[in-house]
């Protein structure tokens, strides 16, 4: 019954937007460059990863409570008491922790192979903005739990930002929310963490895989 309802949808809206035919004769029978190998996995398997994020973060979302009373507490609710809810943190932690090597190896192979040159350069430039979106993601994310660990964490993170020349005072006063690392920071953090950084991630993500189509996959040199 429900296979039935399932198949009857796709074909009422296949029958609008012709999907099955876009999608074999734009991905499907696509033509692969000759002499790819398994360097070339990193990029795929990193938007992979997060897609599990964006997956496994809405669910997370739906128990934790973003405030310095209560942040603590809603984490170990979830994991000891939500049915499944140690697996999807799990899944969480380590997906992001996988996402940070993976587009770490693919920038190097594009450095190796050489992909951020002519006509390439812009899928370079989209490639660091995504990496530095990674890394905020990092960041922002070991706070929420709100234990020591990323409260001391955080804090050395952010009083190595007022380091930076001119717009450190200003950058770390930013991150905090105010003068101390408190319930605001939390706030901020959480904020970047699930609103900012997933939208501009997404907007980066269409813009690189559009150009990646555009100019073609650099071979190995």
């Amino acid at each position: 019954m429900l296979k039935d309802i399932c198949n009857g949808l796709v074909t009422f809206i296949d029958d609008r937007f012709h999907i099955k035919e876009y999608i074999k004769k734009e991905v499907l029978d696509h033509p692969v460059p000759p002499r790819l190998n398994f360097m070339y996995c990193f990029g795929g398997i990193t938007f992979f990863l997060f897609v599990i994020l964006v997956v496994t973060g809405m669910l997370l979302a739906a128990y934790y409570v973003p405030s310095t009373e209560a942040a603590y507490a809603s984490v170990e609710y979830l994991q000891y008491e939500v049915a499944f809810g140690s697996v999807i943190r799990g899944a969480h932690h380590w997906s992001a922790n996988l996402m940070i090597l993976m587009i770490t190896l693919h920038m190097i192979r594009v450095i190796i192979t050489g992909s951020y040159k002519k006509p390439m350069e812009f899928h370079w430039f989209s490639g660091v903005f995504l990496f530095v979106f990674v890394m905020g993601f990092g960041f922002t994310g070991y706070l929420l739990p709100w234990n020591q660990t990323a409260y001391w964490a955080s804090k050395v993170g952010i009083n190595m930002s007022s380091a930076i020349p001119i717009v450190g005072e200003l950058s770390s006063n930013l991150l905090r929310g105010g003068e101390t690392l408190g319930a605001m920071t939390l706030t901020r953090f959480y904020a970047v963490h699930v609103i900012y950084l997933p939208v501009l991630t997404i907007v980066m993500l269409l813009l690189h895989f559009l150009m990646i189509r555009k100019t073609g996959v650099m071979e190995p040199l």
